[in-house]
């Protein structure tokens, strides 16, 4: 199901601007027993890429109410929001861009995350590298050709995910998802200031590390420092974690990061 400003529809105006540049932003969220699974966070997520990207989005408690409203009365599902800069006139200028279009859907989660989180999923390095850009680093901007080079990539091979570097060759995230991986007690995750999203889980499975016994660290790493670690996990807002079992001539058994953070991602509001 799909509202488009608050109607129940299904098309898009051709001249509007996601269609036109994909110029927009959106956010993906769990829907639990009716309930948006970090629904403010999701918001800010929202207001922030709006920011960046000068969009002038202000309708955000109506944009709350569409999306709570389309997810009461599922017991586990998805639902998405897209804002775009609204329909113009052709060219890049923005000057005539005044009223901003707002998308929200709803659609089943993915069956296959649970079968990823008892089996673990492998890895696959992808031959596309992500650009670098800090201007849309961090927030989930429309443009996702990248993503789906790195899929089509990815559906080549026999793995679940793409490990992902940029364009410097820094390890930065997955296809779908962001990364973390441990060697003893320390965790690292990517530096996410140039390329990659910043996703909702990440910046959780962070808050929930800094305060543990493990000692958490963003970093601008190579992929050989997998190599060394003795657990990889990836997680996104839907999964919301799984581990690694595999990635190369790599095997991961442990799961002690896993076991810590698996618990805690669930059923938070």
């Amino acid at each position: 199901m799909f509202l488009i400003n608050g109607t129940e529809q299904q098309y898009l105006a051709v001249n509007d601007r996601a269609m036109q540049f994909g110029d927009g932003c959106f956010t993906t969220a769990r829907i639990i027993d009716g309930q948006i699974q970090f629904a403010s966070a999701h918001l800010r997520r929202l207001q922030l890429a709006c920011e960046r990207l000068f969009i002038p989005f202000t309708d955000w408690q109506l944009l709350a109410q569409e999306m709570a409203s389309l997810s009461q009365g599922r017991k586990d599902g998805v639902v998405k929001a897209i804002i775009t800069r609204g329909a113009g006139g052709r060219g890049y200028s923005a000057a005539n861009c005044v009223t901003p279009t707002r998308i929200v859907s709803v659609a089943a989660k993915p069956a296959h995350y649970a079968r990823w989180q008892q089996e673990g999923v492998t890895l696959a390095l992808s031959e596309i590298r992500l650009g670098r850009n800090p201007a849309l680093a961090g927030i989930k901007h429309l443009n996702r050709l990248e993503q789906v080079l790195i899929r089509a990539g990815l559906e080549q091979t026999t793995a679940d995910e793409a490990l992902v570097l940029d364009s410097d060759g820094w390890v930065i995230e997955c296809c779908a998802a962001n990364i973390f991986w441990r060697q003893g007690n320390n965790v690292y995750t990517p530096r996410l200031d140039q390329a990659g999203v910043d996703g909702i889980m990440r910046q959780y499975c962070l808050r929930q590390l800094a305060s543990s016994s493990f000692d958490v660290v963003e970093v601008n790493a190579r992929q050989d420092a997998l190599e060394q670690a003795d657990e990889v996990i990836i997680c996104n807002a839907l999964m919301p974690v799984v581990p690694v079992r595999q990635w190369a001539e790599q095997h991961w058994a442990a799961r002690d990061l896993y076991h810590f953070l698996a618990p805690l991602c669930e059923h938070i509001n």
